[in-house]
């Protein structure tokens, strides 16, 4: 049995289609968990830009200062607890984008905007569940040249990058529906402006674990001018799509069923799940399951700058409709309490909202705050959400005052200074907060 940060630790990898890889690293959980007077169990996901050893970083990391502050002795309620992770590996692919100019700001029809363009292209294959998808991504490189020229081009263009991805669940609340119904002739056009993110400055000591656990938005970047702009941001937008199509299966059809499995068996077993980036929406899809029959009950939900919508659990949030993770909140899935990290610092985790308020003709000079439609929840928090109440993070030696069954804001510009400093002390103190609460 592998030990990681002095927990009984059991990683278990999923195929893009939500297959468990090896099933019998599931079976040696559950062995584990029959035969040893475990009490709480961990569930932790990395996010999209993460590949297997950064997640183990990542969770060593967090769970080293989960260790410190139970061996610290802080939480009483917490002293006698049997503890075991189970560390979700889900497929990930490494993008790192790299600019050919600092600027990012290339002009239209330019050399170095074709070819940042077609580096960008190549480097998603691999990214995409579509068939013959990287087939398309070679035919979008060889498009590039035409676009500025030629409308027929750019309806193809986008016609093509629309058919990278398989679409599943199109969400009013982050604007998959307008992107994937907006005419493909339509579409450069929308997405021209340029998108710009106004971000918090922490403080120069901010304490953070830099650079460990980046889990970023994959492929997501700085945006070019005129007709780039456009082809940029519909690259990236289908580029999110992907990631939370992915996540989404994976919690939902791969990590709920093995969770619900492992509860019949132990039924006194607490579940603590935690998520970053796009694995908070993995751990949530994980606890909403597939439909209301695979709700799944624990004790405490994590989300540490979650990459989705900001209204993913909300009830009617334009009056008409619930958010996608309602029923995780309406079920009362949570027995314990539900904590988001949320802070401006985080430019990743809203990229994709910008792009929306395009296509919905807003303007989009910034990241949207909790006052627009699209924004996402770990800049913003849970918006128009029953049950939820805002907070700050607080330093290692403070003290929460957690409500079982409620959702807690927890806003940081100075504790968490961008969307991977997830790892550090302040944090793992307030994943320890809610489990001890629960």
């Amino acid at each position: 049995m592998e030990q990681l940060s002095g927990f009984p630790y059991f990683p278990v990898q999923f195929t893009k289609d939500a297959a468990v890889h090896n099933q019998a690293d599931v079976a040696a959980l559950q062995e584990f968990l029959q035969r040893d007077e475990t009490t709480d169990l961990i569930v932790i996901s990395h996010g999209w830009n993460n590949n297997m050893e950064e997640a183990k970083a990542l969770y060593a990391t967090l769970l080293a200062n989960v260790r410190s502050v139970l061996d610290a002795g802080t939480f009483a309620a917490l002293a006698n607890r049997k503890w075991a992770v189970l560390g979700v590996l889900w497929p990930s692919k490494k993008f790192e984008e790299k600019e050919l100019i600092p600027s990012g700001a290339a002009g239209a029809g330019s050399v170095v905007g074709v070819a940042a363009l077609k580096a960008k292209l190549e480097g998603l294959k691999g990214v995409f569940d579509a068939p013959q998808a990287d087939r398309t991504l070679d035919e979008l490189q060889r498009l590039l040249p035409k676009l500025e020229d030629s409308t027929a081009a750019q309806k193809e263009f986008v016609d093509k990058v629309r058919s990278l991805v398989q679409k599943h669940t199109l969400e009013a609340e982050d604007g998959s529906e307008v992107f994937f119904k907006v005419p493909s002739g339509e579409l450069l056009e929308k997405l021209r402006k340029p998108v710009s993110f106004t971000v918090a400055r922490p403080p120069a000591n901010a304490g953070g674990a830099a650079g460990i656990g980046t889990g970023g938005a994959a492929g997501l970047g700085e945006f070019f001018s005129g007709i780039w702009s456009g082809v940029r941001n519909a690259l990236n937008y289908t580029t999110y799509y992907q990631m939370k199509e992915r996540a989404g299966l994976v919690g939902a059809n791969g990590v709920n069923p093995i969770l619900r499995a492992v509860q019949a068996a132990r039924p006194d077993l607490r579940l603590h799940l935690i998520g970053h980036s796009f694995g908070g929406r993995l751990v949530a899809a994980a606890v909403a399951g597939a439909d209301d029959a695979t709700l799944l009950r624990v004790q405490t939900l994590s989300l540490l700058q979650a990459a989705f919508s900001h209204y993913g659990f909300s009830e009617k949030w334009d009056g008409t409709h619930n958010g996608f993770f309602h029923r995780v909140v309406s079920g009362r899935a949570v027995a314990g309490p539900t904590i988001i990290t949320c802070t401006a610092n985080d430019k990743a985790v809203g990229l994709a909202y910008p792009i929306a308020s395009l296509l919905a003709g807003q303007v989009a000079a910034g990241i949207g705050d909790k006052n627009d439609k699209y924004g996402g929840i770990g800049r913003n928090g849970a918006q128009k959400t029953p049950r939820t109440v805002d907070m700050s993070l607080l330093e290692a030696t403070g003290s929460y005052q957690l409500t079982n069954g409620l959702i807690h804001n927890l806003s940081t510009d100075r504790l968490i200074k961008d969307h991977g400093d997830v790892a550090n002390r302040e944090v793992a103190f307030a994943v320890a907060s809610a489990i001890a609460a629960a």
